[in-house]
């Protein structure tokens, strides 16, 4: 066992000063990170990585952080893989308690504000949400394919920040 240990810190470079690992040292703590950080988004959820909310955006940036740390040396390694699965493991459970209850989802994952109701803009939630005509006009072109908001029945913006367009129906 000891054996195995001076093996892993000669190897990854274990309490050695960052500006002394090695090019192999940092290469191979980034392999090891990279898979380990594989590993821990399948422990988490797929969703993660596919929504836009803060909620799950705090979760990549600080992810990213405190595993980057583990391969330039500025922390402790294998800490730094334990913070990050902790990490994950959180961002799990308020997922799933945010989906139990809804005050708390709202909470974590912000709500969507319609912007414009039966072709009329939403002047006053357009300006807390700093959206404004133009940008609403751009995705009308983008994603609803119409450059009339005469044919916007209504128009959201969704918690993952991106404009949502519901048509009217033409009878």
């Amino acid at each position: 066992m000891q054996t195995t240990w001076e093996f892993l810190n000669s190897v990854l470079g274990l309490g050695v000063e960052p500006k002394n690992l090695t090019f192999f040292q940092i290469s191979l703590r980034g392999f090891i990170v990279f898979a380990a950080t594989l590993i821990m988004l399948r422990m988490g959820d797929r969703r993660a990585l596919s929504r836009k909310t803060p909620f799950d955006t705090v979760l990549v940036v600080v992810l990213a952080a405190v595993l980057s740390r583990a391969i330039n040396g500025s922390a402790a390694f294998f800490a730094s893989i334990g913070g990050g699965i902790v990490i994950v493991l959180l961002h799990r459970i308020l997922a799933k308690v945010g989906g139990r209850y809804h005050a708390v989802g709202e909470w974590l994952k912000g709500e969507p504000y319609v912007l414009v109701r039966d072709g009329q803009l939403c002047s006053e939630t357009m300006k807390k949400k700093c959206v404004t005509e133009h940008d609403i006009e751009e995705d009308m072109r983008l994603t609803a394919k119409t450059e009339d908001l005469a044919d916007i029945k209504t128009a959201r913006l969704e918690r993952s920040g991106d404009l949502s367009f519901i048509l009217k129906t033409t009878s």
